[in-house]
């Protein structure tokens, strides 16, 4: 089976799981008692992450049509709208977020709307593999001529086949990730295509207690300016 086709199969049935959340939330919805508006809310906080998947798969396709221009973007401002956009879910499982700002070049060559959903995928992804009472970590900082976004989580090891693909820069398809169940990498290979349309650099660093995923993206000249 071609690779492609392979990896939409792979990242469709994914897909199943938020939905079958998302069917089983409904059932539990009967239209009365306190509890409703938390179910209310679960169900379109679940919808709407299965329809931004759905959404960034779409834009795979289509960045070989070279529609996300490039352009200067405020990294922290970017930073600061995933981390809102996914505070409320970080609490309701009980995780911590830890956000630390060490740059001094504000702004990258990066696509937006790209970079948003790098940095997104990234966080999903710590937020889904940190225990309870666990905290993950954003963390910006420069590196020589460009600008790191860091994501650290404390869950079970990645494997090697994943650390070399990321080191690699570049996931192939989404696949399963052993001892990190409920995933088939998909965030991870959303991630990866978007950074190698950007010409940005991906990783991962294995750590004893969990794993960091990184993107690096290029200075903005016009930030080199002010500095």
């Amino acid at each position: 089976m071609d690779a492609e086709v392979d990896g939409i199969l792979v990242a469709a049935h994914e897909l199943k799981a938020p939905l079958s959340v998302l069917r089983q939330l409904a059932l539990s919805f009967d239209g009365a008692g306190d509890g409703d508006e938390h179910i209310r809310s679960e169900m379109v906080s679940v919808s709407e992450r299965a329809i931004r998947q759905v959404n960034d798969l779409t834009k795979i396709k289509r960045l070989s049509d070279g529609l996300f221009e490039m352009e200067p973007v405020a990294v922290r401002a970017v930073c600061d709208e995933v981390t809102q956009e996914l505070q409320y879910l970080f609490r309701f499982n009980k995780r911590d977020l830890f956000v630390k700002y060490a740059n001094r070049a504000g702004l990258v060559v990066a696509n937006r709307e790209l970079l948003h959903s790098v940095v997104y995928n990234f966080l999903l992804n710590a937020m889904h593999y940190s225990g309870e009472e666990t905290r993950s970590e954003l963390i910006v900082k420069d590196v020589k001529d460009r600008v790191r976004i860091v994501i650290r989580d404390y869950g079970p090891a990645l494997p090697g086949d994943v650390w070399r693909e990321m080191k690699r820069g570049f996931i192939e398809k989404p696949t399963s990730i052993a001892m990190r169940p409920g995933s088939s990498g998909l965030g991870l290979f959303i991630a990866s295509r978007f950074s190698r349309y950007m010409n940005a650099k991906v990783g991962a660093v294995r750590h004893r207690d969990g794993t960091s995923f990184y993107v690096e993206l290029m200075m903005s000249r016009q930030a080199r300016l002010f500095e």
